[in-house]
């Protein structure tokens, strides 16, 4: 905590804040940077996981005055707080505190599920935890009001037609022009947001120490492997502000805690606009300040700030009724990103994608399919989006062959394994959604490739699709991440050049704590993590099932990523 806050008329309520969140008030962590402002919101949720309470946290860690002109909003840091609600109110009275960095183009509401499930599990053993999903500071753009109204048509005319919601018109999506003070957002301040947060939160750097375990998703594993082998007060003498020294134990979610991109090669999407590694890392921070290249990973179609609201978006309609008929296709506005994105999405084969037809809007589809059809294993193309939420119903399915045909060219990492299906009668049946635990009841038609493979199975399904939906359209913090600071990849990417070495100052701290590392069974490192790790394999999940599965699964047995999660943390230290 900023001392200098008496000064500036806000030691009450500083304190204040602190007190209810961390029990004790001590001084301030070496180096530490937040000014001790706090706001903590309740959040209410549909999810059928009860007893654990949540809130949206944002603590004020001002960026260096040399970032440049930015919103007041990213001066904030931001998570989900995840608690048990008959645990203590103050952070630093739980038994233990999980903070989890997300992945790729992730946000803190990806967390939902397993958050909750974690601290069910752990409840039920009489353990109070927390789970606090982080927020990277670029999420500070994105605008949810559309979103919140919890109507599909309101937020397509807000986001896109320019009507008010609440008295507030959306300032559009932010060009690359207006966000110079994003170039400088690489893996050296997404670590130091970590540690600002955690030594605002919890300012006892001994209690951090006993009673924080530190991880993330996907992109995460390597982002915390970064925070353990960092040096936050200048001096590599001193070891109380080390990254490995404000955790108790290290957990990693289809990934591995390391300093290297190597195992997540297949987590990045081709069709990015991330530039050339070949150049130096001098050359390209200068084309990011210089805005010669962009300063945030995104794509002309699929994967920019526009389809990844139109996720959230659909998300909305699954949550209000999964099996009622869907008219967005037709009520989105037509432009080149949205239809290339659907042609990209809902082609049976490469010559409907060049002719445009037929296309999504030619189905009637129920919203639990178009969401399905979105995040499905069984029909997105990208590894990294995919989880497994059932199968479609109710009509005729075909094999979908493009981007890529089934049988041949699927492998772990980019596309993924898991034959691709689709649709395959326009201006026909309804096409329904056909739940996780319903694959393989008597009444489901089993539906095969062309070549005789079951499409999936029971043992392959693991999330229910209403909690994908939560977590997309009932968070206040995204699922997806629109704005990906590009500078955070090429650093990663560029691990070996001198100014990215630098930052490993502490590489004992790797090691420095007991490790825990779930696997997606079917996921972007299936049979790729060294067996030394000990990895726990979650069978049928892909990527993001390790976020998003259901408490329960098809086969009776609690959720794996969770009990094993809870159990991490009961374990003493």
């Amino acid at each position: 905590m900023d001392m200098n806050l008496r000064s500036r008329g806000k030691w009450r309520g500083a304190a204040l804040a602190v007190l209810l969140t961390a029990g004790t008030l001590t001084a301030a962590a070496p180096g530490a940077r937040a000014d001790g402002a706090r706001t903590e919101t309740p959040v209410t949720s549909t999810s059928p996981v009860t007893g654990v309470t949540e809130s949206v946290v944002r603590v004020k860690v001002p960026l260096p005055q040399a970032a440049g002109p930015r919103p007041a909003a990213c001066d904030w840091l931001s998570y989900l707080r995840y608690r048990s609600a008959d645990g203590p109110a103050a952070s630093a009275d739980a038994d233990r505190i999980l903070i989890a960095q997300p992945g790729i183009l992730e946000g803190a509401g990806a967390f939902d599920g397993v958050a909750r499930n974690t601290v069910a599990r752990a409840a039920e053993q009489g353990l109070n935890i927390e789970f606090w999903a982080l927020d990277r500071r670029s999420n500070c753009l994105e605008d949810r009001t559309g979103i919140a109204s919890g109507d599909q048509h309101t937020a397509v005319d807000y986001y896109y037609r320019g009507k008010q919601v609440d008295g507030r018109t959306f300032d559009g999506f932010a060009p690359d022009s207006r966000l110079g003070w994003m170039a400088r957002l690489g893996i050296e301040q997404t670590v130091r947001d970590q540690y600002d947060l955690l030594a605002a939160e919890v300012p006892d750097q001994a209690q951090r120490k006993r009673k924080v375990l530190c991880g993330g998703h996907s992109l995460g594993g390597v982002i915390t492997g970064y925070f353990a082998t960092a040096d936050f007060d200048g001096d590599r003498t001193t070891t109380a502000d080390a990254g490995h020294n404000q955790c108790a134990g290290y957990f990693a979610l289809d990934t591995t805690v390391a300093t290297s991109l190597a195992d997540l090669s297949g987590s990045l999407p081709d069709d990015t606009n991330l530039p050339d590694i070949g150049l130096g890392h001098g050359v390209i921070q200068a084309g990011l300040d210089s805005g010669v290249l962009s300063r945030t990973l995104s794509a002309p179609v699929l994967l920019n700030p526009e389809t990844m609201t139109l996720l959230a978006i659909a998300g909305l309609g699954a949550l209000k009724d999964l099996d009622g008929e869907v008219d967005l296709p037709r009520y989105l506005p037509s432009n080149l990103n949205i239809e290339a994105t659907n042609r990209f999405l809902f082609s049976k084969d490469t010559a409907a994608f060049l002719a445009g037809t037929p296309s999504v809007k030619d189905f009637r589809l129920t919203n639990g399919a178009v969401l399905g059809a979105l995040l499905d294993d069984n029909s997105v193309p990208l590894a990294f989006l995919q989880t497994s939420v059932g199968f479609f119903d109710g009509g005729p399915i075909a094999d979908k062959s493009f981007p890529v045909a089934n049988g041949g060219a699927q492998r772990p990492g980019l596309y993924g394994t898991a034959y691709k299906a689709i649709p395959d009668r326009p201006h026909g049946p309804l096409y329904t959604w056909r739940t996780y635990d319903r694959v393989g009841d008597p009444d489901d038609p089993g539906h095969r490739s062309a070549d005789g493979t079951p499409f999936t199975g029971p043992g392959e399904e693991v999330t229910d699709i209403r909690q994908l939906a939560r977590s997309l359209a009932e968070q206040p913090l995204d699922f997806t991440e629109q704005y990906f600071p590009t500078k955070l990849v090429t650093d990663l990417q560029m691990s070996t050049a001198p100014q990215v070495k630098k930052l490993v100052v502490h590489p004992q701290g790797l090691k420095a704590n007991p490790v825990l590392t779930v696997l997606a069974g079917e996921g972007l490192l299936a049979g790729r993590v060294p067996p030394e790790l000990h990895p726990v394999v979650a069978d049928g999940y892909q990527h993001l099932d390790v976020l998003t599965a259901a408490a329960e699964q098809n086969d009776g047995r609690p959720e794996p990523v969770s009990t094993s999660l809870a159990a991490f943390a009961r374990s003493p230290r």
